[in-house]
C-alpha cells in the first residue's frame, strides 16, 4: 500500500514565512546569506544544475546575492 503524500515542504514554507513576518529583514538577511552559503559550497563542490527554478547556480547565487543587499538595506533604511 503507497502511504499517503507528506506536504512537508508547505509547512516548511509557512514557518520561514512567519519568521519573516515576524523578524522582518533580519530574517531575510539570514535565509538569504545561508542559503548564498550553501549554494556556494554546492558549486565549489561541482553543482552547476540545481532543482531550483532558476537552474544554474550562478544565477541562483546572484539572486539570493541580491536579496541579502535588499534584506541589508532594509536594515540600514528601517
Amino acid at each position: 500500500m503507497k502511504e499517503p503524500y507528506d506536504p512537508l515542504k508547505l509547512c516548511v514554507y509557512a514557518t520561514v514565512a512567519l519568521l519573516a513576518w515576524l523578524l522582518g529583514p533580519w530574517a531575510v538577511l539570514g535565509f538569504a546569506a545561508l542559503g548564498f552559503a550553501g549554494y556556494w559550497k554546492a558549486r565549489r563542490a561541482g553543482l552547476t544544475r540545481s532543482k531550483c527554478l532558476l537552474r544554474d547556480t550562478r544565477l541562483v547565487l546572484a539572486y539570493l546575492g541580491l536579496i541579502g543587499l535588499a534584506a541589508l538595506a532594509a536594515i540600514i533604511w528601517w
